[in-house]
């Protein structure tokens, strides 16, 4: 019964790696499929699409929407966040456990719920839907997560550290940007890497706030009826091998400062 329980968690680990694996396969697939009216239906292999990426109409100018927007809230978001973290673990003042528990709500929030009630306020305040109102809610919605990403970062710092460069006489500012920063660096990469995965994928809170402006999920969502364009598999695969590379330079890069350390010690 050991020897095939052992086996049993070989076999599932396999499957469901497989399962999350199959949507993956079938994208990048299906970029290569010279089709003509839709995309559903292999019609045989052709570079073409890669070649010919934006000649589907609103496919680029949706990633393009998609990935300003990703940036510019994962900018605004990281920054407030980083702040806010470090206010809640270092000072003390009023109403700081509401303040974190006010931070912690829109992650238990629907995202329909959230989207709805944006897009009510911003109607409220007569502010025209577009770009703008999309950054500012995935802004607030990634708000939250940049914020529960630094604390946890800034909880582990040793303060010792920065007592120390106070003790050498450096200024406040000096011990920030020489010490506390580059501690807190690795949390707000990981920070500012989901806050704008969440962003550039998000759907829900984009439909409610985007008006006429279409992002890559947005174009995704209305051409699925008729099957999606083989050019906007070609967005989709290439931004996967792209995060495929980057991890792997991450994971490299840290083995190699690993090695230099061992050398070193």
């Amino acid at each position: 019964m050991k020897g095939f329980g052992k086996y049993a968690i070989w076999a599932y680990s396999i499957m469901a790696f497989v399962f999350l694996l199959i949507p993956i396969a079938y994208t990048v697939a299906f970029s290569f499929n010279d089709s003509r009216r839709t995309n559903i239906i292999w019609s045989g292999f052709t570079l073409e699409n890669w070649l010919t990426v934006c000649e589907a109409q609103g496919v680029c100018e949706a990633f393009g929407n998609s990935l300003l927007i990703g940036v510019a809230a994962t900018i605004l978001a990281t920054t407030l966040g980083t702040m806010i973290a470090i206010a809640l673990v270092r000072y003390r003042f009023r109403f700081r456990n509401a303040t974190t528990l006010l931070i912690f709500l829109p992650m238990a929030t629907p995202e329909v719920v959230l989207g709805a009630g944006l897009a009510a306020q911003f109607l409220q305040a007569g502010v025209p839907k577009g770009i703008g109102t999309v950054i500012l809610a995935h802004t607030l919605f990634c708000l939250s997560f940049v914020v529960v990403t630094v604390r946890s970062r800034v909880v582990s710092l040793n303060p010792a550290l920065e007592e120390a460069g106070r003790d050498l006489y450096a200024s406040p500012v000096q011990v920030f940007w020489r010490i506390t920063f580059p501690m807190l660096l690795p949390g707000i990469v990981a920070a500012a890497l989901l806050s704008f995965a969440l962003s550039f994928d998000d759907f829900i809170i984009t439909n409610f706030n985007r008006g006429a402006d279409v992002t890559f999920p947005s174009y995704i969502y209305t051409a699925a009826a008729r099957g999606i364009p083989a050019e906007a598999n070609v967005i989709a695969s290439a931004v996967f091998f792209l995060a495929i590379a980057l991890v792997l330079i991450a994971q490299l890069s840290a083995a190699a400062r690993r090695r230099q350390l061992a050398k070193a010690a």
